[in-house]
């Protein structure tokens, strides 16, 4: 019920979503007696869209959520494991054209690789199943494990779970998956702008992780300034960082999450 709940939520979380929505409402309420209200709401949704897709606007949502967890500190010394969260392939296509598509997080797998090579003795866990609510599109799992093996990770030192649809899921089959010991240290590798919402589900699963943030979306605060010059760019940045708030919001109130906006500092 939760995946389905959270699927619906995140389809309305995009922001890009509802003001569309608004504006065809508008475009329908023309041939009524509200064609004034109508004609409101048309403009009102074009100008949003406008704003949302030129200005800086989807930087500064993003540029939070990214600077909550600092690059991780290697002189701590080697992980035992390394826990990657799915989203970097695309299944559908990876399927379709009998080759490994990596989406736009496919900095995912590239540094789960590096550092893979970096520590030799640390075990892999690839978290990643399906999280299709309608069309079938396949797990990342056989696109996962063919990859990594093709960039030098042994077959022997990968675990694939591909049961998760969601960060919930991937906390707690990762767990499972790993069954870490007492003094263990594992990593935890997602995008940056992603981190915060997966360390407040894993943290809340009872499975104590590192992050270690990649696929940056931002290059830091001069960003928030920098407007964009491609209407769909701005509103892809502005789509994913909303999405994102919302579900902080939400694994909170339903208390997936130990906190509201997890930090480094932040443990229960």
């Amino acid at each position: 019920m939760f995946f389905v709940l959270s699927k619906v939520v995140g389809f309305l979380a995009y922001p890009s979503n509802l003001v569309s929505m608004c504006g065809l409402a508008g475009t329908m309420l023309l041939a009524t007696r509200f064609a004034r209200a109508g004609r409101r709401l048309m403009a009102g949704s074009l100008i949003t869209l406008v704003i949302m897709g030129f200005s800086p606007l989807g930087n500064i949502l993003m540029l939070g959520l990214e600077q909550r967890f600092p690059p991780w500190d290697a002189a701590r010394g080697a992980p035992d494991g390394i826990v990657v969260l799915g989203g970097g392939i695309k299944p559908d296509i990876s399927a379709a054209r009998n080759d490994v598509v990596l989406s736009e997080a496919g900095a995912r797998i590239t540094t789960a690789v590096a550092l893979a090579r970096r520590y030799p003795s640390a075990r892999i866990i690839y978290s990643g199943g399906s999280g299709a609510l309608i069309y079938r599109e396949g797990s990342e799992a056989e696109s996962a494990v063919q990859i990594f093996e093709s960039l030098g990770t042994p077959h022997s030192r990968l675990m694939v779970e591909e049961q998760s649809r969601n960060t919930v899921e991937n906390a707690a089959f990762s767990l499972l998956v790993a069954m870490p010991q007492p003094g263990e240290r594992w990593l935890l590798v997602t995008s940056a702008y992603h981190m915060p919402r997966a360390m407040g589900t894993f943290r809340a699963a009872g499975f104590a992780v590192e992050a270690y943030p990649c696929d940056w979306r931002t290059r830091g605060v001069v960003d928030l300034t920098r407007p964009f010059f491609a209407l769909g760019e701005g509103l892809e940045r502005t789509d994913i960082a909303t999405r994102e708030w919302v579900g902080l919001l939400v694994y909170w109130l339903t208390g997936r999450s130990s906190a509201l906006f997890p930090g480094p500092l932040d443990q229960g």
